[in-house]
């Protein structure tokens, strides 16, 4: 990760990913697809950063987006679409249920940022296993993984002529993969099949854009998750003392560590066919920081 400013990178002819670092709390990356309309994967969470956004995609196509891809429901991803407000919004069925139910967290938990006056909006037009735009100009698939992965309502978004996908948060390129919302299970099996596309180029939700060698890191990362929750169910801990007690090892180099306990929460939960208790999670998170609000720098 760098402290470089939020920049527009080419990744095929009218395909641009646009990268934020440092790719921490709700601070992603976006893409953009100049086809007979000017398509948006995802928008983000202050009003400062999106009006940068649109600034950045005004002077590249000339055009605002007139349609925003929703990869799922966080609000790094959602919170900007109130302005874009003629703006066709597409996503997963689930996202549009998720985003009519108020979601907050306790005040400390996060470091404070100014949002300003962007906020999300609920999608006009909702699908459930795969939707295709444009099909007979610049094809754009958007397609659920079936599963849910990190989220119930993920989408990735892929243009099978260039070969370029945007992943939304399915990947994440130096931060912490987390799953409290999801499965990693079933997220194992969301990466299997984008891995199948064999992209050339991999526009992650957080971090540098890359390639197909983007995938790995992200499956070993849950895999030793799931090894991880099934060790502490057996010994009886609880999530948060059994992310103190683990050596996280080469994944001890990614942001946002205390994503661990989160993930252990939502892993155990699931092993014991349960859900996840969100409240407990991110207070859990906020104790493992050592009392700290967890670093945000939207």
């Amino acid at each position: 990760m760098t402290n470089d400013e939020p920049r527009l990178e080419r990744v095929a002819d009218g395909v641009w990913a646009y990268v934020q670092p440092d790719g921490g709390w709700m601070v992603n990356n976006m893409g953009v697809i100049a086809g007979d309309v000017v398509t948006s994967v995802d928008l983000t969470s202050t009003e400062r950063r999106t009006r940068a956004y649109l600034a950045a995609v005004a002077d590249a196509t000339g055009r605002e987006p007139q349609r925003v891809v929703f990869t799922h429901s966080h609000p790094d991803h959602c919170n900007g679409a109130s302005l874009v407000p003629e703006a066709e919004i597409i996503a997963h069925r689930s996202v549009a249920d998720d985003l009519q139910r108020p979601h907050r967290l306790a005040p400390h938990i996060f470091e404070p940022f100014e949002q300003g006056d962007a906020h999300p909006r609920v999608p006009t037009l909702v699908y459930d296993d795969g939707v295709t735009l444009d099909p007979a100009g610049l094809r754009i698939e958007v397609r659920h993984p079936g599963t849910r992965a990190h989220t119930p309502g993920d989408s990735y978004v892929w243009l099978p002529e260039q070969r370029v996908l945007f992943t939304g948060d399915l990947v994440f390129n130096g931060g912490t993969p987390f799953a409290l919302s999801g499965s990693p299970a079933g997220w194992l099996r969301a990466l299997e099949q984008m891995a199948a596309l064999d992209p050339v180029a991999v526009v992650p939700g957080h971090g540098e854009v890359g390639g197909p060698e983007l995938f790995e890191p992200v499956a070993a990362y849950l895999r030793f998750l799931i090894a991880a929750a099934e060790d502490a169910r057996a010994r009886g801990l609880t999530p948060l003392e059994a992310a103190r007690a683990l050596d996280l090892g080469e994944f001890g180099r990614l942001i946002e560590q205390e994503r661990i306990v989160g993930n252990l929460h939502r892993t155990m939960a699931e092993l014991d066919g349960d859900e996840a208790d969100f409240a407990a999670a991110w207070e859990d998170m906020y104790e493992y920081n050592g009392r700290k609000p967890l670093s945000c720098h939207a």
